[in-house]
Order: structure tokens, then sequence, then C-alpha cells
């Protein structure tokens, strides 16, 4: 607008100027009026948008700096969502949340406070853990009770025992997170006694979990803290003398070379009443199992499948060097009679009161080769030199059949 009325300026001049030269036309005279009238109305409107503009003024400045409803609103609702935790979730919701996490997940929210340190410790939690990580070593329901109170056999004077004694790695990370003395199993006297590794921190007042929970189980199995009986195989790290067997022992876990310590006990009576064990160290996950049987190591196992057995029958007999040696589970396979050409249309070796097993491991003239046992009146046989043979059992999985198969010796045995 201003550069409009500025451009007009000398047009404007020239209108209102009179010209002494020459009489102006009257049409001069009309079209001053008219520019008089339009500077006129100018002027007024001007002057009246400029009060106007002043009035209004102090309502926009206000409405420029208040705060809008909505927008106080939004921030009250932002300072209640803040004020809400992890506990206000739907009890689904939450429960969806923790199943999700890992071990050391549920550890970390554990210490977060008392509600989720009791809702992390829950059963079902830990169910499925304990399941993908212990159920092919370890059998809970069997020993939940016994578990966690065995006595720690740690191997002496050695650089793996100093390592146990202080966890590092994944289990390190656990003890820090939940403390060792909430997952101290719970004794007769209330938990009151304490080891030594735990006397520093007897002013602690942590609550100790059940012994019967399966979070209590786990993180003592993965710190090493307790034994718990299992089945090894080719014990004495593969020794000859012990290929395609399996034999009782109590283990206990190594975090950081994921492997185990395998305490086997070599006399029943030991001489002068001590206790004689073998501790073997480094034993992997492949060569344990859980005993598929409920029968000691010192008995002998009833023999219910005599009468189910023929010839390529996979089975499993109890041997032991002596009656003083617990017996081992060792692997052999159901053979034909000697009187039998091995033709299964016409063989008959299953209707005989012999039965004959072999051990294919070792040689044809090996004396471990074959041995032959009464299908009616089974019992432990056998003599100090050859040693004695025990109950038998067959297998009827091919997981059991696999397992032993793949430790099968790269050479022939004598």
């Amino acid at each position: 607008m201003l550069a409009f009325l500025v451009s007009f300026l000398p047009f404007l001049f020239l209108l209102s100027s009179p010209l002494p030269l020459k009489p102006l036309p009257s049409w001069v005279n009309e079209l001053r009026l008219v520019f008089f009238l339009f500077w006129q109305e100018l002027i007024y409107y001007s002057f009246q948008g400029l009060r106007n503009y002043a009035e209004d003024m102090p309502s926009n400045l206000i409405n420029m700096f208040a705060v809008r409803p909505s927008t106080a609103r939004i921030t009250a609702h932002v300072e209640e969502m803040q004020e809400r935790t992890i506990l206000d979730l739907p009890e689904l919701a939450l429960d969806c949340i923790l199943e999700k996490l890992s071990p050391v997940g549920l550890c970390n929210m554990a210490g977060v406070c008392h509600a989720l340190r009791d809702r992390c410790a829950s059963d079902h939690l830990w169910k499925r853990h304990m399941r993908e990580k212990w159920d092919r070593v370890f059998a809970f329901t069997a020993n939940k009770d016994l578990s966690l109170n065995l006595p720690s056999r740690r191997v002496e004077a050695s650089d793996k025992e100093k390592s146990l004694a202080q966890p590092e790695g994944y289990i390190g990370s656990l003890s820090h997170l939940w403390p060792l003395s909430w997952f101290k199993p719970r004794t007769d006297d209330g938990g009151n006694n304490k080891s030594p590794s735990s006397s520093s921190s007897s002013s602690s007042s942590y609550t100790a979990l059940p012994v019967d929970s399966i979070m209590s189980c786990y993180l003592a199995l993965q710190s090493g803290r307790i034994w718990f009986p299992a089945q090894v195989y080719n014990r004495e790290n593969g020794s000859v003398g012990f290929l395609l067997s399996c034999y009782d022992a109590e283990l206990s876990y190594d975090s950081r070379t994921d492997s185990f310590y395998a305490s086997f006990l070599l006399l029943r009576y030991p001489p002068h009443g001590i206790r004689t064990t073998n501790i073997e160290d480094g034993v992997k996950w492949d060569r344990i199992r859980v005993s598929p049987v409920d029968t000691s190591a010192h008995d002998l196992h009833v023999s219910d499948c005599l009468n189910d057995l023929h010839p390529g029958d996979h089975i499993e007999i109890q041997w032991r060097k002596s009656k003083e040696y617990p017996y081992g589970w060792w692997y052999g396979v159901v053979g034909h009679l000697a009187s039998c050409n091995g033709n299964k249309h016409f063989c008959h070796c299953h209707d005989n009161e012999s039965i004959i097993l072999e051990f294919n491991q070792y040689t044809p003239s090996s004396r471990w080769r074959q041995v032959a046992i009464d299908r009616k009146d089974h019992r432990e046989f056998g003599n100090e030199t050859n040693g004695f043979y025990g109950g038998i059992r067959k297998l009827h999985s091919k997981d059991e059949i696999s397992a032993w198969r793949s430790m099968w010796p790269t050479k022939t045995l004598e």
C-alpha cells in the first residue's frame, strides 16, 4: 500500500499545481475532487484499523502466552503415566513379559523390588529354563529333595576348584544380581547355619528361597554349589578299559568351561572306612545322561525283559570288576546261537533258554566279545578274572541307541 501511495505522489502534485501557460480542462478539477475524497477515506480507515488493533493487542498477548486447556490435559496425562510402574500392567501382560526373560534377565528384574522378586521366583517362569538346560542331565522331580543337600566334594589343590569358589562369567553375574544367600538351601535350623564363604555377609537379611523351588535348584546347579547324581559315558576320559560303558557318578557344573566334574565311587566298602573316589574334570554334556533306572550302582537290576529279547536287539548289561566295586552299564546286542545260521526266517534263538550277548567293539577272539546268559534263571554270575555280569535292560529308544553308537571306538578293541 505504501509503495502504491508513493508512486502516485508526483501525479497528485501535478494535478494540484496550476499551469500558467494554458487553462486546464474542466475534467481536471473533477479529478482533483475524486482524489481528495479518496485520501479522506484512506486516512479515516487507516486510523480506524490502528485503533482496533491497539484495543485487541492485550487479549492477543494473553492468548499467546496462556496454556491451552488441551495442552494442560496432555501434560497431566503424561505425568500420570510416569507415575505408573510395570506392576500396574495386567497380570497376563506382566507374565508374558517375564516369560520372555532369560535367567539373568529374571534375576535383574527380581532385584527391582520385593513384589517382583517373589514373582520372578515363581516355578512356572523357571520351568522352561530348567527343562532347556538341565533336563538331559538332571532329573529335578526325582532329586528335588536330595539335590541341595548333597555334600560338596571339590577337587582339592587344583586351579579349577579356586575358579569354582570364585565364580566368573555367567554365574558370576547371577551371584551379583541375586545374592547367593537368597538361594542358600534352608536347613533344619531354618537356614541359620552359614558356610564359610558366606560368613562375611552374615549381617544380610535376605530371605532364602524354598529348597524345593525350581529357581533355587537352577541357580545351585549353575553355580556348581551342589553335586547331583547322573551317569557318565566312557569314564576316565574315554580310557580303553571303559569304552562303551556308563557309570554312576555325582557331578558338579563348572560354568567357566561349560563342563562338569564327575566323582566316581571306586569301592563300596573302602579299607579303614575311607571313602575312595576318583574325580574327573572336563566332562562334556554329551557324555552325561540321567540314570534310566532306580537301581543303585551296588545292587543287581531286576531283568524283566529276558523273554522279549531277540537277535539284533540292543541291550545294556551290568558289569563290575569285583564284588567290592559298583556296577557299570555296558552296551551290547543280542546275537545268534552257534547252531543258528542267522537267517531270520528260520531263526529260533528267541525260543532257546540261552541268550547270546555280543560286544562287537571287541575282536572275535577277545574274551570280552561274547557271553551267554540263562533266559529263565538269570542272576549275577562271573569270577574275579572276567568280572561279574548283572542285570539286563532292553533299549527301546532310538535316542539311547544313537547315543551309544555315537561313541563307537575308531578301532576294534582286543
